[in-house]
């Protein structure tokens, strides 16, 4: 009582020291000097002037109508540096400017306002350290998601009024100040994703009136102090992504108001302490990725609040607990990635509310429960790599709300039910490698969203279905099973497949020509089969055909001249066949390996290793009487061939001299060689005709005089300096074929200038547009570019890096097709001020200055968080990796209204689930170890097979189990 006296008589003597002031004037001047200070492009203080009185003024409150309390600007795009002033008003009471772009450091006299009690800077872009001062009366501080530096003010105990302390989401290191157990009556402490070591204070234990702590994303270390088990107030406790080591202590289940415990991700041992299962209000617990280990108990049943439950990736052992099937809020289940045994309990999904349940990876047995759907919300059914043997239960085929199935690698057995392949949801289907019989051809499929089935290793037989009643198929796989008769020439209506796999089965009868229809399709298998006749002509004109295999089968014929000119085409098996004559010329088949062509009648004229040469033809008598004839023609021919190899090299390669010197221009696309000349380049090179202006030079648009054709030119600045093989490594990548891969023309340099000249793609970088991207559009953009970098990592020979994939080198057309322009890593690395500061280049390369496919990984893992959240990482609000770290911080607790970006918040409903998958992936990406980071087709085959609905329960930490 004394003390909140003193605070009164305090309060007294500022309003009788300030009164005659503020009544002349003074806080309507220091409102409009915080104006002048800041920038506010949408004129949201437009009625801050002298003729409307300033208590009306947009986001001010006044108190009694005299005098300002509070000032409320929160998210209104308003920047610039923060004025002092506001923490000058006498009367101020409450401070929010939350979610602008304000920079700069926070004002050394922001903590010297007697009456300010709740202040919120956070998510802005303040740098610098925590101003130094105190206000005994402050009861909120949010300085979090910015880039403040620097260690916690140890006179941060000096707050004592504080009840929520948020400095989460910035880059304060050193360690947590033990001082901090000063703040008696704190309820709620966020350090998040900042670079804190050291051990947590057992003195926290002592701020008995916390009810949140959030400490996850530092390099915390040592043990969890058991003196957190004296803070029964606790309702959410968050340490997740440290290197905490030892047992989880005992006394955390001394509390028992807590609801969510999130432990993940550290190096916690042991076993689950049996003191945890006295938390009877946990809705949420999650202690995955980590090495405990152990049994789970039955004492589970005693959690009848759970709704997710995270175990995975640990050391668990024995069974699943029955009791987990008792639990009548479970929702989530994940147990993958361990060594758990014994059968799935057979009652689990009948009391449960499951829409989630992976238990992959472990040794269960038995068979799958029927209950699993009772819940009618079941999307997710993942149990792939078990020993579960059985037939799929009948309950599941009638389970509509299921998306994506994983049982592959199982002992099921049995057939499907006419009713599975009706479930409209399926985007995801495998059930490889189990005993699964039966024909598919004789029942309607009506799974109109799959975009990728994997029936392989089974025993199906009969003949293949005409349609799928997808046509979002993007991956196809029915190899070793016993498919009979034709393979059905509507395959070739798979306008999106690009994986076909019917390898070893017993089809019979010609590959159908329609194949050739499926543009997108890289990966062709149909070896091991009964096929006959030719190889279709038109299997020598698809796009991005990168692997062929059609050995061992019974086809003949000659092979098509034109097989392997697309130079996307790296691997080719035509082995045990019955063709004859000689190989093409092409890239595909000049290095090809022996073993690939063997067993037929093949000659190679020597190019191919273990080929005989091919002979020419014996001529008959009459021939050698025509020689003279034959040798005018023979000379006549050689003449023509002479001048056209003579034309086609001009047209390929045309030189012209000026005075800067000889001009070569390369050609590397054969149809534009007679549009585009030299004289077209030069002349283009005007300031009004700059498209951008890259670290490099700047990009011109160009148009041939002779039809009209546009194009671009990349001028080369500090030609001279350019590595010796970048010219060479440029023409590599102008024979690189690939719909969204900006095409490279040609090549136009002298002694002292060089341009690249590309093809021109009417449209805007992806930083420009993405604006006015739905989710829907986004999400397009980064499967197609995540395809195009599986092409480029693992169909190109040799693989081709990025090096820097960011925004502004993705052009968006008006059918939002992504084209990447490419460039030489080795080059952009030269430029180490332009390069390596970037926020899109991993942490090894600023470091190795070396280009891996996992730092191309990251590069992407940062554009996909820019198409999920809208934020610029090149921009002032975030240092080399706090755009990574805010993401972890943001994105731990499943917040997504947090870190969403506000122009796709309306999809959200929609799409909840599928933006938290990707963000989940993202952060994989980002991941500060390259080991850890998934691979370029893992990463384009999870966005493929993308989750379009569920909700996100806040508390949740969804992981991705491909």
């Amino acid at each position: 009582m004394a003390k909140r006296g003193a605070e009164t008589c305090v309060l007294l003597l500022v309003f009788l020291f300030f009164g005659f002031q503020a009544s002349n004037g003074e806080e309507p001047e220091l409102l409009l000097s915080f104006k002048a200070s800041i920038n506010d492009p949408f004129r949201y203080l437009s009625n801050w002037n002298s003729s409307i009185a300033f208590c009306n003024w947009y986001g001010i409150t006044c108190m009694n109508s005299s005098h300002v309390s509070a000032v409320e600007i929160s998210g209104k795009n308003i920047s610039g540096e923060l004025s002092s002033s506001l923490f000058r008003l006498p009367f101020i009471e409450r401070i929010n400017l939350s979610d602008n772009g304000l920079s700069g450091e926070i004002p050394s006299g922001t903590f010297s306002s007697l009456s300010l009690r709740y202040l919120n800077l956070s998510n802005n872009n303040f740098t610098g350290p925590i101003p130094h001062g105190s206000i005994s009366g402050l009861e909120t501080l949010d300085l979090s998601n910015n880039m403040l530096s620097g260690e916690i003010p140890a006179e941060i105990r000096s707050f004592s009024g504080l009840k929520a302390l948020d400095l989460g989401g910035n880059v304060l290191t050193g360690k947590i100040p033990n001082s901090i157990s000063n703040l008696k009556n704190l309820q709620s402490l966020t350090l998040a994703s900042n670079q804190l070591v050291g051990k947590i204070p057992r003195e926290l234990g002592q701020m008995r009136s916390l009810n949140w702590i959030y400490l996850g994303y530092n390099n915390l270390t040592g043990e969890i102090p058991k003196e957190i088990g004296d803070l029964t107030s606790l309702n959410h406790l968050d340490l997740v992504y440290n290197n905490l080591t030892g047992d989880i202590p005992w006394s955390l289940g001394n509390l028992t108001g807590l609801r969510y415990l999130f432990l993940y991700q550290n190096k916690l041992t042991g076993s689950i302490p049996k003191s945890i299962f006295n938390l009877r209000n946990l809705i949420s617990l999650d202690l995955s990725d980590n090495s405990l280990s152990g049994e789970i108990p039955e004492l589970i049943i005693q959690l009848q609040n759970l709704e997710i439950l995270h175990l995975f990736s640990n050391d668990f052992t024995g069974k699943i607990p029955r009791a987990l099937a008792s639990l009548p809020h479970l929702q989530i289940l994940q147990l993958w990635s361990n060594r758990l045994s014994g059968e799935i309990p057979k009652n689990l999904g009948k009391q449960n509310n499951l829409t989630a349940l992976d238990l992959s990876t472990n040794n269960l047995t038995g068979g799958i429960p029927e209950g699993l759907c009772n819940s009618g919300r079941l999307f997710k059914l993942i149990l792939f790599s078990n020993f579960l043997k059985g037939e799929i239960p009948k309950s599941l085929s009638y389970c509509r709300s299921l998306q994506r199935i994983r049982l592959h690698n199982n002992r099921l057995s049995g057939e499907l039910s006419p009713e599975f392949t009706k479930l409209s949801l399926v985007y995801y289907l495998d059930i490889s490698g189990n005993n699964i019989s039966g024909r598919i051809d004789r029942r309607k499929w009506n799974m109109s969203s799959l975009q990728m089935l994997n029936l392989a290793r089974n025993r199906f037989f009969g003949s293949l279905p005409e349609s799928f009643g997808s046509n979002k198929l993007e991956s196809l796989d029915l190899s070793e099973n016993r498919f009979s008769g034709i393979i059905p020439a509507r395959f070739g209506e798979l306008a999106e497949i690009m994986q076909l796999n019917l390898r070893k089965n017993h089809l019979t009868g010609i590959i159908p020509g329609e194949l050739s229809s499926c543009k997108k399709l890289v990966n062709l298998d149909l070896s091991e089969n009964l096929l006959t006749g030719h190889i279709p002509t038109g299997l020598s004109e698809m796009p991005v055909l990168g692997e062929l295999d059609l050995s061992e089968n019974y086809l003949s014929g000659e092979i098509p001249p034109n097989l392997g000119k697309v130079e996307s085409l790296v691997k080719v098996n035509i082995s045990h066949n019955h063709f004859h004559g000689g190989l093409p010329m092409t890239g595909a088949f000049l290095a090809i390996n022996s073993s690939a062509v063997a067993g037929n009648n093949l000659c190679g004229g020597g190019i191919t290793i273990g080929l005989r040469p091919c002979k020419t033809a014996k001529k008959p008598i009459w021939w050698f009487f025509s020689s003279s004839l034959l040798v005018v023609l023979v000379i006549s021919i050689s003449i023509l061939i002479a001048i056209s190899i003579r034309r086609q090299n001009k047209s390929l390669l045309e030189k012209i001299r000026s005075e800067d010197g000889i001009w070569e221009f390369q050609i590397f696309d054969s149809k534009v060689s007679n549009s585009i000349t030299i004289d077209d380049i030069l002349s283009e090179m005007k300031e009004e005709n700059i498209i951008s202006r890259g670290m490099k030079g700047p990009l011109y648009k160009g148009q041939s005089v002779i039809n009209g054709m546009q194009f671009a030119v990349k001028e080369m600045d500090d030609n001279h300096s350019l590595p010796s093989s970048f010219w060479t490594e440029m023409a590599d990548l102008g024979k690189l074929p690939h719909p969204n891969v900006v095409k490279l023309i040609g090549i136009c340099k002298s002694e002292k200038a060089g341009f690249l000249v590309y093809e021109f793609i009417e449209g805007k970088n992806l930083r420009d547009v993405l604006p006015g991207l739905s989710w829907e559009r986004r999400r397009r953009v980064a499967i197609r570019i995540a395809k195009t970098l599986r092409f480029l990592h693992c169909h190109c020979s040799p693989r081709v890096l990025i090096g820097k994939l960011s925004p502004e080198k993705v052009i968006v057309d008006g059918k939002d097709e992504p084209c990447l322009r490419l460039s030489i890593p080795g080059l952009v690395i030269s430029d180490s001020k332009g390069f390596l500061s970037s926020g899109y280049v991993a942490p090894e390369t600023r470091e190795s200055e070396e280009i891996t496919e996992k730092s191309d990984i990251y590069s992407f893992g940062i554009l996909l968080i820019e198409l999920l959240t809208g934020k610029n990482p090149s921009d002032s609000e975030f240092g080399v990796h706090s755009i990574v770290e805010w993401a972890h911080y943001c994105y731990s607790d499943c917040h997504l209204n947090k870190w969403i970006d506000p122009v796709i918040k309306g999809h959200v409903s929609d799409n909840q689930n599928e933006m938290v998958e990707t963000m989940n992936l993202a952060l994989q990406c980002t991941n500060g170890d390259p080991t850890a980071r998934p691979f370029t087709s893992h990463v384009a085959k999870t966005l493929e097979s993308l989750e379009r609905s569920s909700s996100c329960v806040s508390g949740l930490k969804f992981s991705v189990t491909m």
